[in-house]
């Protein structure tokens, strides 16, 4: 019998219909007939208008039956014969021929006999099988789960069956890399081997199941397809802080939230009634795309990009289609026009977030992330406040205060001092630092309870410039500083510099060796020699020598070092003041200075009343609380007993502003409050609109059910996770059959449409999806269901014929065997190094990395333009907190096929080059984790066999066999002689990276060792899941 392959799978090998087979069960349109046209017909004779050819439509049955004025239908339903296409298929005529030569495409024997014989047939259409509603068919007969009985089913129509199932230690390690992206530790291990009652299995699955780890694992797929980055993506690149949404995916799938509100969330969470913080949080889902802050751009342009990237994003993610080939014209393969896109696209065009990001930390629209506990821990630091301040009304001085503008009489001029600088810089004031981070000490302190410390081997300093309000230079100012140098780390040169229009107000002590200012000047005024080390001494300096004048206004200033340590406290000045007209002293004098001038770190609305000066007539009760702001904030004449109970309102104010600064901000979603009106853009081009549309979804599926006159998000959302919607759920299960097995049971699974491959087991992808809805969208209850499965928990391995046949493992005839992403190559080496840093959330972290990676691809005024490596336990956290910078993603991951983010990813490549093996094998994060590894071999067994058996278990799960034994031993003795001949060699090789080496370790030994565990970890099964 003559048998010819059909082509079912797109690109497959798999011959799994032959003619005979046919005979007995019809051509189906949508199974053999619709990838042939997909490919070969559709781009010219298909949904696009514009680039038809000769007004054929080969998509539908309306344009292929169509008789032509002259000469024949297209397609003639049960005559080949008298079927134009068909004719010109079969012609040898160049001029006839379809596809025409130029098209490079032709039909094969096997496409050609497939569309007679459809032709013959009827040429029944079919709607494409992503668009009809998923059929629950009866689940096949036999043993298992139904997972397994649709896949053994399909098997047997093949004359096979499954495969045996893999050994425990095979098992546990699949399971744990699928469920938390890390090996399981030998403690895990023997658990799961000496459990030897029923359900040992299915208990284990769920200790995964449960670990924080699992959501870790789950979110690096999401974010892939979220596009999160920590960076802005074009220009600058700058980072931008939406941390928060990350961790939001994290706790979403640790605490399983259902799928569908885990869409609504995300895609309409603001739109809710009363959001939660979380739900808000979500939302930062559509700010994740790429923005820019380039001068020159056109703000229109980017209001554009940005909807079409939402709206293409939503499309694929949800719902598997490549709805952004119809932004320039009509799909030229699925049934999407422009104006479907379009409708889709004005969802997301209202969106209110500006064109241009501004290369800022935080762009509106954002919220704070408040803790647990914030309110109520806010609500005690402002009792506590309240509190004083009343006491504070409660002094004599306050009750007694006098303006002595007001006074009968002109008061003597008086010396004054005013202290500028104790236990803190001004009230308000934005702290920045060169070197590291701005330090406060409780030893040696000269005054209060701290002091600053500032040190560095070459310039650094403690400084602000905005934020406090401005300080006066009072007549015959002399000003004074405490300082204490260190006299096992001196300085050279000690500095103060002040802000008043520009930096332009220095004095130093010392060796002038700071490049600021021009020397002999008052930009660079030596004040005089270095101070005495080990005792606090005060400077002196007076004002007109650095060139500030009574009346000037100090808007910052700065402690600054040169080479070494020292601590700064008490900083101040003194002068000569008529009380009348000292702001200090005189509350009119006060609101006369402040006359026309910001007034940061002064509330509104008594910003504003100041900064209209004393002349503007202010009701009484308005006047008592500049008054009560005035003696609460500014009057230095009050005596010691307020100026105590101010500096505790200080530390109230320092308190409150560290635990509030410790809430990150984040990106969140809104729209603006008037939308903007939607076309369809001519070309794809942002300023030819076109027709006008509302928010609508695409034609061709189920419509959209609308709260309101206008459609909005919360619609788009609901409408994605209804039951009518026939891809929302099979995408998901898809991805999530992906996860687990390497390969979705549709291929493409980011693209569901006509060009799009077939799935392989279409019963139980619809079997799955309906599961998934009626089990409430329990992303938990799918993955476990997977896992549990025959389908899973065979054995890799296989005969060389199912190889041949089914190189990729599309009918599932053995256990899913794939190399391990990037992330799980790195997580594993530094969770079995003992290493790894398991600290959750935050700013993302900066492990080592090549010099030079970002600074060539970085613009002057980024301020990611310079990689800063982290330090402890930040080199070491997992791989889903790595600091994503989308222009230069770590090279570790890009060289591991992981995407720069900078659109939606649903399906990373594998590819395997020689590249990846130098990096396993010579990085420092590698080979410092193998160092790891060694260390805790030595610490934790005792003879050579127990350590190699030690180092097997940790990485492979299963103890190595006697020829592997011998190997590894006969390495390690060569290593060993080699190391013990060349001790300083040995030193080296422990000494990678910042960790340190044990120092009660022969670190011979020790080098050894490493050298076999990084043997361990390059080993082709440590780096595939089997």
């Amino acid at each position: 019998m003559l048998t010819m392959p059909v082509q079912i799978f797109k690109g497959s090998l798999l011959p799994l219909l032959c003619l005979g087979a046919q005979a007995a069960e019809p051509i189906g349109f949508n199974r053999d007939v619709r990838p042939i046209l997909s490919d070969k017909c559709f781009a010219c004779h298909g949904m696009d208008e514009e680039t038809r050819e000769g007004k054929l439509r080969l998509d539908t049955p309306e344009g292929a039956f169509r008789k032509k004025r002259r000469g024949k239908a297209a397609i003639v339903p049960g005559k080949s014969e008298e079927s134009g296409a068909w004719m010109r298929i079969i012609s040898n005529d160049e001029e006839e021929v379809m596809p025409p030569p130029e098209s490079h495409k032709s039909l094969n024997d096997e496409e050609k006999a497939i569309i007679k014989r459809w032709i013959d047939e009827g040429a029944t259409y079919q709607k494409h099988w992503a668009f009809e509603a998923p059929v629950k068919a009866e689940v096949p007969a036999g043993e298992g789960s139904e997972i397994d009985r649709f896949v053994e089913a399909a098997l047997k129509k093949d004359g096979w069956g499954f495969s045996p199932e893999a050994d425990q230690t095979t098992l546990i390690r699949r399971v744990s890399f699928a469920l938390t992206g890390l090996p399981p530790t030998i403690q895990e291990v023997d658990e799961f081997l000496t459990d030897k009652v029923d359900g040992a299995y299915g208990r284990m699955v769920d200790r995964y199941l449960t670990s924080p780890r699992y959501g870790e694992e789950m979110a690096r797929y999401w974010l892939d397809a979220a596009r999160y980055g920590d960076t802005h993506g074009m220009h600058l690149d700058n980072e931008r802080q939406m941390w928060a949404y990350r961790d939001w995916v994290i706790e979403a799938f640790n605490e399983n939230l259902p799928y569908d509100q885990f869409t609504i969330d995300q895609l309409a969470g603001d739109l809710l009634p009363k959001p939660e913080q979380s739900q808000m949080v979500a939302t930062g889902f559509n700010r994740c795309n790429v923005t820019t802050g380039e001068g020159g751009s056109i703000a229109e342009e980017f209001v554009f990009r940005y909807a079409v990237d939402r709206a293409s994003t939503t499309a694929q993610v949800w719902l598997g289609l490549t709805a952004q080939c119809a932004v320039c014209h009509d799909h030229k393969f699925d049934p999407i026009s422009q104006k479907d896109f379009y409708s889709l696209y004005a969802f997301f065009h209202s969106n209110a977030d500006p064109a241009m990001d501004g290369n800022k930390l935080l762009t509106a629209p954002v919220i704070k992330v408040k803790p647990k506990g914030y309110d109520a821990k806010m609500a005690e630091l402002d009792q506590r406040a309240t509190e004083i301040k009343i006491k504070m009304k409660e002094v004599a001085g306050w009750s007694s205060y006098q303006d002595p503008a007001e006074e009968v009489g002109r008061l003597p001029v008086v010396d004054s001092e005013a202290i500028w600088f104790d236990d803190g810089f001004p009230k308000g004031a934005t702290v920045g630092s060169s070197g590291h981070p701005v330090t406060f000490v409780t030893d040696p302190v000269f005054s209060g309870e701290k002091s600053l410390k500032r040190g560095g081997k070459e310039m650094a300093q403690d400084y602000y410039q905005a934020g406090a309000a401005a300080l006066t230079v009072p007549p015959a100012a002399n000003f004074f500083l405490h300082v204490y140098l260190d006299p096992k780390d001196t300085p050279e040169e000690v500095m103060i510099q002040f802000l008043t229009s520009e930096w332009s107000h220095r004095a130093l002590w010392g060796a002038d060796v700071i490049e600021f200012g021009k020397k002999g000047t008052t930009e660079r005024f030596l004040a005089g020699p270095l101070p005495e080390t080990g005792k606090w001494v005060k400077l002196e300096v007076p004002a007109e020598k650095m060139g500030l004048k009574a009346g000037m206004q100090v808007v910052g200033f700065a402690f600054t070092v040169h080479g070494g340590t020292a601590y700064f406290d008490q900083f101040g000045v003194t002068g000569r003041e008529d009380p009348a007209s000292d702001p200090k002293a005189s509350f009119l004098a006060w609101r006369k200075s402040q006359k026309g001038k910001p007034s940061p770190g002064i509330p509104a609305p008594l910003n504003e009343w100041l900064k209209e000066g004393s002349g503007t007539d202010r009701k009484p009760e308005e006047l008592v609380r500049l008054k009560d702001y005035y003696l609460e904030n500014v009057c230095m004449t009050l005596g010691k007993e307020i100026a105590s109970r101010r500096a505790a309102l200080s530390k109230i104010e320092e308190e409150r502003k560290g635990y509030d600064g410790a809430a990150p901000s984040t990106f969140v979603f809104r729209d603006l409050a008037k939308p903007r009106q939607s076309y369809v853009m001519t070309r794809g081009e942002y300023d030819q609109p076109g027709e006008k549309v509302d928010p609508m979804t695409p034609a061709v599926l189920p419509p959209l059910k609308k709260a309101g006159e206008r459609a909005n998000r919360l619609d788009l959302a609901k409408w994605l996770v209804s039951p009518e919607n026939p891809l929302t759920a099979r995408v998901a299960v898809n991805r999530f059959w992906q996860q687990i097995f390497g390969m979705g049971l549709v291929k493409t699974s980011n693209d569901f449409g006509t060009q799009g491959d077939l799935p392989s087991h279409p019963e139980l992808l619809d079997f799955l999806a309906l599961r998934f809805q009626e089990k409430k969208w329990d992303v938990k209850g799918v993955i476990k269901e997977l896992v549990m499965t025959k389908t899973f928990r065979q054995e890799s391995a296989a005969a060389s014929p199912r190889w041949d046949a089914d190189p990729e493992n599309r009918r599932l005839a053995r256990g899913p065997r794939f190399r391990l992403d990037a992330e799980q190559l790195r997580d594993q080496a530094l969770f079995v190094s003992g290493l790894m840093d398991l600290k959750m959330g935050g700013r993302g972290s900066m492990p080592y990395q090549p010099p030079n990676i970002w600074e060539p691809l970085a613009f002057g005024g980024s301020n990611t333009r310079f990689y800063k490596q982290g330090k402890a336990g930040d080199l070491y956290r997992r791989s889903v907190y790595t600091f994503f910078k989308r222009t230069a993603p770590h090279p570790m991951f890009a060289n591991f096929d992981a995407p720069a983010r900078e659109q939606f990813c649903l399906k990373r490549e594998r590819t395997n080059t020689p590249l990846q093996a130098l990096q396993l094998m010579n990085d420092v994060q590698h080979f410092e984790a193998a160092r790891g590894l060694a260390q805790r071999s030595m610490k934790e067994r005792t003879t050579l066999k127990e350590r190699i058996d030690f180092l097997f278990r940790s990485v492979l799960a299963r103890p190595p066999g006697e020829e592997e034994l011998k190997i590894v031993k006969s390495l390690f003795d060569r290593q060993l002689a080699k190391y013990q001949a060349e001790p300083e060699e040995a030193k080296k090789a422990i000494n990678f990276g910042e960790s340190m080496p044990a120092v009660d370790l022969n670190p011979v030994e020790l080098a050894a060792w490493s050298l076999v565990a990084n043997l361990v970890l390059n080993l082709d099964e440590a780096i595939v899941r089997n």
